[in-house]
């Protein structure tokens, strides 16, 4: 594994295809519109489709996490026309399915202490990435991770440092939802996120855009939104945008994303090569 310290060695790779599902951010197309200044941003409630892919019975389990992380990891799929069977994955969140985490504790709080099978099963952090080699028969390796806030920096680090140990593609999936009460009291994210970036590494890459990412002490970038900055704060899956923003706008250029105290992560970016098809508002 490369040794990654402050400002020295750096993972690399180019990002093929984007997803993305969130507050007013349907899809990549119109994220991407949003992003560049094309287009308004309109916040609105996150409406996540079902999972057609899964079988019906799956389907019927499936709650809102698996919903939104199998929505995005499709819609960058889909753009790339990648073989769903190829791709290694991490998937990460910083509390994955809080409304079942809250069936499972009222359940538990009451007289009867008796837990569904599906509550049980639904319960691990790597649920959402079961379903998704289930949706799609992916036998690949998957990663499940939770970082807090820092999530999204850490399935970078991780999917990048795969990359570099491997010649075949990767799926990063972050995503965080809203909590149910009593417990948004405490974590008051406001509505639910996904991001999907399809990864390969530099040597087997096609035309998208390439990143060199390494650690900095750098501040954060902020939006330039007001309204998108908020959201970058408020949902930890959405400390991503910073790098949808510098795709959306195919710009060489470097934006820091959120990671520890004091530790954050610079990404340059460089675009698609001249010469390559960049006319469609899907591709990165």
């Amino acid at each position: 594994m490369p040794a990654l310290t402050p400002g020295t060695a750096t993972l690399s790779a180019s990002i093929e295809a984007v997803g993305v599902l969130g507050p007013g951010l349907t899809s990549w197309a119109a994220a991407a519109a949003i992003l560049r200044g094309a287009a308004d941003y309109e916040p609105s409630p996150t409406v996540l489709p079902p999972p057609q892919a899964l079988p019906p019975a799956e389907r019927r389990r499936a709650g809102r996490v698996v919903r939104l992380s199998l929505a995005v990891a499709e819609q960058a799929v889909r753009t790339a026309g990648a073989a769903v069977h190829e791709l290694s994955s991490v998937f990460s969140s910083s509390g994955a399915d809080g409304d079942n985490c809250h069936e499972i504790l009222q359940t538990l709080a009451g007289p009867e202490r008796l837990l569904s099978p599906t509550r049980f099963h639904n319960s691990v952090h790597n649920a959402p990435a079961a379903y998704w080699s289930i949706a799609h028969a992916c036998m690949r390796p998957s990663t499940a991770l939770c970082g807090y806030d820092a999530s999204f920096a850490a399935a970078l680090l991780e999917s990048l440092t795969q990359l570099s140990q491997r010649r075949g593609p990767l799926l990063l999936v972050a995503y965080d939802l809203d909590y149910p009460p009593p417990m948004r009291a405490v974590r008051p994210i406001p509505d639910a996120l996904g991001i999907a970036l399809l990864l390969h590494p530099l040597e087997a890459s096609g035309c998208g855009p390439r990143i060199q990412v390494q650690l900095t002490a750098a501040a954060a970038s902020a939006m330039t939104h007001p309204a998108l900055e908020r959201l970058r704060r408020a949902i930890p899956a959405a400390r991503g945008l910073p790098l949808l923003e510098a795709l959306a706008q195919r710009l060489a250029g470097r934006v820091v994303l959120d990671y520890l105290d004091g530790l954050q992560l610079a990404v340059a970016v460089q675009p698609r090569e001249p010469g390559t098809d960049a006319s469609t508002e899907s591709s990165p």
